[in-house]
């Protein structure tokens, strides 16, 4: 089953370039909400000390104006991107007034929909087509599963790489065509296990009722002020949080056979009008509520758990930019934050990331078909709301599993990987995290999401009050952690320019906002870059 991992792994060693499995590139996107020292959603304006959020590279909103993205460039080693993330943490908590960063993915205090402030990116073209398509967003979905908080990790190999493993597997297509199919079966790998990562790192087993307001559910009620699963380890990647399932429901799915396939996908949901849609109106009474009516606004509409990604250069579309340069590298989208790391993601777990990925590349990845597909949805569902009953039992292609069973295989394989890693990079860090999670597999009790409902258990506390707290003690520890001059005047540095960079696209303006939504459409848009 693990046959090609195993001869590529074998190959490499005799050519003696397993170095080149290592000094690839992570990258890490960190999103908080912003609340008050009651813990309830902050109502202020994106912090002016935090720079600009449509053009800083470090600092930025996601849906709403309270709700921040810290963002890594793409860094060569676990401990130089923990560090680039503690030090934006840092900084943003030395900007801070009154506030801090809540901890859980799950928010709590939210009065209703209106109390969720829509992030606001200034008065550019570019800066109202990212509010419009949040507007959009929140008439299709509704504000509160927007604001659901997340990391994703960014991973690419390096690029030396990818002549020598083209010609190790034989492989004639042009460079760029063999790249994107790597990690398009990357992706697909990380598809059939991906419910690996819930149950490891998934810590929302509990949520605050307020989250959904009164709304009928199939949850349980943990105490007056908690809902709950009791096997549950991630209820945000579950039925109540950001799913495909109204996109489903419209005709959305994106096919992974190849990176023509997905972008055909996406391409025709972004053409495509929908009636359901078409009902909410575009552009009424002078304002608009949505990009349009099609089945997504644009390509980021669709959820997945993992992406292919291509840096946008200008003003192109997504699927143009992988069209034209093929995927650089790829977005995983499903972890929960780490309610007990500071940062949301701690150092053991980007080095279990990194081995996973690698672990994804390099074995064989079949196509997957209907009845797989299916199997996938069925497992991550499964995983997200029960993924600690013991006699949970998982499909595979040609069989029923054990969740511990397959779990351990899997990590019985990512061994050799594990070694090669720290001997590469003069560590054991790789092997550690390793056995860590497959104590984890082999204990229950283990997983982040028991300790959170232990942690309830045993404080008598409600959801709110037990995250609550846990982020303010990682206030505590990062406001008193200091930051180095030379990173101060860094990130000060950054500060200053985004601001001037907005104040330039502003000025820069010569067309209407339907001149620009319309250019951008049709591919003739003026030189600006466009990230929503």
């Amino acid at each position: 089953m693990y046959k090609q991992l195993h001869n590529t792994l074998t190959v490499m060693g005799r050519d003696q370039k397993l170095g080149l499995l290592a000094n690839g590139s992570i990258g890490v996107e960190k999103e908080s909400l912003r609340v008050d020292l009651n813990g309830k959603l902050s109502q202020r304006p994106h912090p002016l000390k935090l720079g600009s959020a449509l053009t800083s590279p470090y600092i930025t909103t996601d849906y709403s104006e309270a709700l921040l993205e810290l963002i890594t460039p793409p860094i060569q080693g676990v401990v130089k991107a923990r560090d680039f993330l503690r030090n934006i943490h840092k900084f943003v908590y030395a900007q801070l007034d009154d506030e801090y960063m809540w901890a859980a993915s799950m928010p709590c205090v939210v009065a209703g929909e209106q109390g969720i402030p829509i992030a606001n990116y200034g008065s550019s073209n570019l800066g109202m087509m990212k509010t419009v398509y949040r507007r959009g967003l929140g008439h299709r979905y509704g504000k509160m599963m927007q604001v659901i908080a997340g990391v994703h990790f960014n991973f690419s190999m390096q690029e030396s790489f990818w002549p020598y493993y083209q010609v190790l597997l034989g492989q004639k297509q042009s460079k760029q065509n063999f790249i994107s199919e790597q990690y398009m079966g990357l992706i697909r790998n990380m598809q059939r296990y991906g419910w690996l990562i819930f149950y490891l790192f998934g810590t929302s087993p509990a949520i605050c009722k307020s989250f959904l307001s009164g709304q009928p559910n199939t949850l349980e009620k943990f105490d007056s002020k908690t809902y709950y699963l009791p096997y549950a380890t991630s209820l945000r990647m579950g039925d109540i949080g950001y799913t495909n399932k109204k996109e489903s429901e419209t005709g959305v799915q994106a096919c992974y056979d190849s990176l023509p396939s997905y972008i055909e996908c996406l391409t025709k949901a972004i053409e495509t009008p929908c009636p359901e849609y078409e009902k909410i109106g575009v552009k009424v009474n002078g304002e608009y509520r949505q990009l349009n009516a099609n089945i997504l606004q644009i390509e980021n509409e669709y959820y997945s758990a993992i992406r292919p990604k291509q840096p946008l250069v200008k003003n192109e579309k997504p699927v143009n930019a992988l069209a034209q340069r093929g995927v650089q590298y790829v977005e995983l989208r499903s972890l929960d934050l780490n309610l007990y790391d500071p940062l949301g993601v701690s150092e053991e777990q980007l080095y279990f990331l990194e081995c996973f990925m690698l672990f994804c590349l390099l074995q064989q990845s079949p196509l997957i078909d209907k009845h797989e597909r299916d199997a996938i949805e069925d497992n991550d569902s499964k995983v997200a709301h029960q993924g600690r009953d013991p006699k949970l039992k998982l499909s595979r292609v040609d069989r029923l599993s054990t969740l511990q069973d397959w779990a351990q295989e899997i990590l019985s394989e990512m061994q050799a990987i594990s070694a090669i890693l720290d001997e590469q990079n003069n560590t054991s860090a790789y092997s550690r995290a390793l056995q860590n999670q497959q104590a984890v597999v082999n204990n229950l009790a283990l997983t982040p999401s028991a300790r959170v409902l232990q942690d309830l258990h045993d404080n008598n506390e409600c959801f709110f009050e037990f995250a609550s707290r846990v982020s303010k003690q990682h206030e505590n520890q990062l406001r008193n952690s200091d930051l180095s001059e030379k990173d101060a005047n860094f990130f000060q540095t950054s500060v200053r320019q985004s601001v001037e960079n907005q104040r330039q696209i502003e000025a820069s303006d010569t067309q209407t906002f339907d001149q620009f939504l319309h250019n951008y459409f049709s591919n003739s848009a003026s030189e600006q870059e466009v990230m929503v």
